[in-house]
């Protein structure tokens, strides 16, 4: 009876340790059951795991402007370029949980801008938060990160860290987007999707960062989180910071923005609040399927010309 026992334990410990992957969630979980208590009539009984991809995307016209009426038919997929062995489900999300991490520069390059800013990011939270619903982070970041206030629903507790925020010093973009990620979005997934979002307000300038870029991208990609982007820049050029946010941006499917003037900024956050209720669920199963630990890349392919899809790049498969 032991030898069950252990067995048993031992598929419990795979399956956890397949649910902490950042690219998979369970559509059906592995089942150890020992229907009897004598040696001789123990049988163990195993039901075949199976694993998804959920991805989250946004469908926009040529003008930019949400389109919330489409159904499966209107999209292809592609997963490591090939379609996917069966498409399990296709939803429209204007509901859905949100966990936000909001990370503010408060390096001394954005200093002419930084009081207007904070007040901007109050607001987008009293707008956005719902008590027992959403939760945020606020982290700020110079030379290092600091964590000023951890998850909470709690606007009051999310306003007062902003404020406590103070700027000056470097800037070490990549570390705090890969901190983030890692420290605070990279979680267990339940059944229901959760919106996984970081809005940064910087000017893009990292110069201080331990992490590449790029390890800063994979970090967002594995906690399968959006990035949007508020620059900060007001010089009215187009500089390596911008390109760089719409990188970040562009590489997990969210978006970057570019305000002209401070009042753009609040404009800036009402636009990621709309995006973030306005996104459609595509669940899929991939076809020739190896949890060797590798990066599959993601496609998501508007039948419409009219449209335009965004949606992260890829997903880390999980290993064995």
């Amino acid at each position: 009876m032991r030898r069950y026992f252990c067995l048993a334990a031992v598929l419990m410990l795979a399956v956890t340790s397949l649910r902490a992957q950042s690219g998979y969630v369970p559509a059906g979980a592995a089942v150890a059951a020992i229907p009897g208590t004598d040696d001789s009539d123990s049988i163990l009984t195993i039901t075949k795991r199976v694993s998804e991809v959920n991805v989250l995307f946004i469908a926009t016209d040529r003008h930019g402007k949400f389109v919330r009426n489409l159904n499966q038919n209107d999209f292809s997929i592609l997963d490591d370029h090939k379609p996917p062995e069966s498409i399990l489900s296709f939803t429209r999300e204007t509901d859905l949980p949100l966990e936000l991490g909001l990370l503010i520069d408060t390096s001394g390059s954005v200093h002419s801008r930084f009081d207007f800013e904070q007040t901007a990011a109050v607001s987008f939270l009293e707008q956005t938060i719902r008590p027992n619903f959403d939760k945020a982070f606020v982290m700020g970041f110079s030379a290092r990160s600091q964590l000023m206030q951890d998850f909470t629903d709690n606007v009051s507790l999310l306003s007062a860290g902003v404020h406590r925020l103070e700027d000056g010093g470097g800037t070490a973009l990549y570390d705090a987007i890969y901190k983030a990620c890692r420290d605070k979005l990279i979680k267990d997934r339940g059944e229901r999707p959760v919106r996984h979002a970081i809005i940064i307000v910087s000017d893009g300038e990292d110069n201080q960062s331990e992490v590449s870029q790029a390890q800063a991208v994979e970090m967002a990609q594995r906690a399968e989180v959006i990035i949007y982007a508020i620059s900060t820049d007001d010089s009215g050029l187009i500089l390596r910071g911008d390109k760089v946010l719409q990188q970040l941006a562009d590489a997990t499917g969210g978006r970057a923005f570019f305000p002209f003037n401070t009042k753009d900024i609040t404009h800036s956050f009402a636009a990621i609040e709309d995006e973030l209720r306005s996104q459609y669920v595509i669940s899929y199963r991939p076809a020739e399927f190896d949890a060797d630990g590798r990066y599959r890349s993601i496609e998501i392919i508007a039948q419409r010309k009219d449209l335009q899809v965004r949606a992260r790049k890829g997903y880390y498969a999980p290993r064995r």
